[in-house]
């Protein structure tokens, strides 16, 4: 075998492994796992430490290297795994010397644990790639790092503090992504609204997306990551009202719907700024379909409380919803807080995910008899511009076709094929 990895977690993790791929490649290493983590939740924790389990059932003699956000806020455990070769943390593992020793000369028990301090690095780079593996969109990182500190979330201590990636350098990848035949650039980091605070002008999100979009004409499509409703700037909102390449679904940070609850959390929004924010959205671009994550059962919620983040997304208009039942990660100040019944967490996170199964499914069939412009993702399988995905026959993936929309499936659409296989449609 040569070089297999294994993502968990966020689109900026299906990225970075793409480039540790390409380094550990680079580096000359051969019959290598690679276990890029997530530790958003203790269960995201779990399925790494279970697949690294598997990949040396499954490969006895392969080389096992873990990097990723778990690793790099736990390294020690995963350094304890018998079946674990060597741990990278979230800057090196896309560091070509660190493959480099492992390859040549293998890994003492004194060099298992590659994990340096994340709060000292103060850049990022613009790790420029040709394409990704086996995917019909690419992704371009423009930042990494939080500067929040959420409650509840563990994250800034496995990425670091916010860091930008230069607006030219951003501009050259995805130049780069759509003379390579990519039709579609998703923008991604861990808190892109964050975006420039930290470069020279300290431009906003807003400002790269007209940039982008003014210097790639070819692009025919644009899409953004998980996004904090909060700090969406005036340029970004002009760029959704005005460009039609930019496409019109929003994923929001929103994680609940009750204003006390969003303060324990440390949130940097109230509830009624979030239906704001959406209300906003739809004036402009009556077409904006909106996702969010939630999370259910976090410590002290009332039944009242958690009425409230069942009742925003009616209020919000949501249609495709991340569910997290809460969990306590050690180190956390919501993990310190009274916690819940794990039954209840439970029972919410289900109800939560049922009411959000509704709101998807009358989205869908608000859709049933329109014309689409669907991105082929492999064949049999696209997504529209509002990211529903849609069964249809004909086409390659990588190809932006005009599709009829037909029915219902149980998650998703079923479609007809409008333009020839051949004919690409302009955004």
């Amino acid at each position: 075998m040569g070089v297999e990895v294994l993502t968990f977690g966020c689109r900026l993790n299906a990225l970075e492994s793409e480039i540790m791929r390409r380094e550990a490649e680079a580096a000359g290493m051969q019959d290598a796992v690679l276990v890029n983590t997530c530790a958003v939740t203790a269960e995201a924790t779990r399925q790494a430490r279970q697949a690294v389990r598997r990949a040396r059932k499954d490969n006895p003699s392969a080389r096992i290297v873990v990097s990723g956000c778990a690793a790099q806020i736990d390294p020690d455990m995963f350094a304890a795994m018998e079946e674990v070769d060597l741990v990278l943390g979230n800057s090196e593992k896309v560091d070509r010397r660190h493959y480099q020793t492992a390859a040549d000369f293998g890994v003492s028990e004194t060099e298992r644990v590659k994990v340096n301090d994340i709060m000292s690095v103060t850049e990022t780079a613009g790790h420029l790639v040709d394409g990704l593996k086996g995917r019909s969109r690419a992704f371009v990182q423009i930042q990494n790092g939080c500067d929040h500190r959420c409650t509840f979330c563990i994250i800034p201590y496995g990425r670091g503090n916010s860091r930008s990636v230069p607006m030219g350098n951003v501009v050259d990848q995805v130049r780069t992504l759509s003379e390579n035949g990519y039709r579609e650039v998703v923008l991604t980091g861990v808190d892109i609204t964050s975006y420039g605070a930290d470069l020279p002008g300290a431009p906003k999100l807003g400002t790269l997306v007209a940039r982008i979009l003014a210097l790639v004409p070819d692009l025919d499509r644009l899409r953004l990551s998980s996004i904090d409703s909060i700090e969406v700037d005036p340029d970004l909102m002009a760029a959704i009202a005005d460009e039609p390449r930019l496409m019109p679904h929003f994923h929001l940070s929103l994680q609940a719907g009750d204003d006390i609850i969003l303060k324990r959390m440390k949130r940097r929004h109230l509830r009624a700024d979030a239906v704001a924010f959406c209300d906003a959205v739809r004036a402009v671009r009556p077409d904006a379909v909106f996702g969010a994550d939630l999370i259910a059962g976090f410590p002290t919620e009332t039944d009242a409380m958690f009425e409230n983040t069942l009742s925003i997304v009616e209020a919000c208009g949501l249609s495709f919803l991340h569910v997290f039942p809460f969990s306590p990660r050690p180190g956390t100040p919501a993990a310190r807080m009274p916690q819940l019944d794990r039954h209840v967490v439970r029972d919410r996170a289900a109800r939560l995910r049922a009411v959000g199964e509704a709101a998807r499914d009358v989205y869908l069939d608000s859709l049933i008899g329109s014309q689409r412009t669907v991105l082929i993702e492999k064949p049999g399988f696209g997504r529209t511009e509002g990211f529903a995905g849609v069964r249809l026959e004909g086409g390659n993936p990588g190809q932006i076709v005009a599709v009829r929309i037909d029915a219902r499936t149980d998650t998703g659409l079923a479609g007809t094929l409008c333009a020839a296989a051949a004919e690409l449609v302009p955004a």
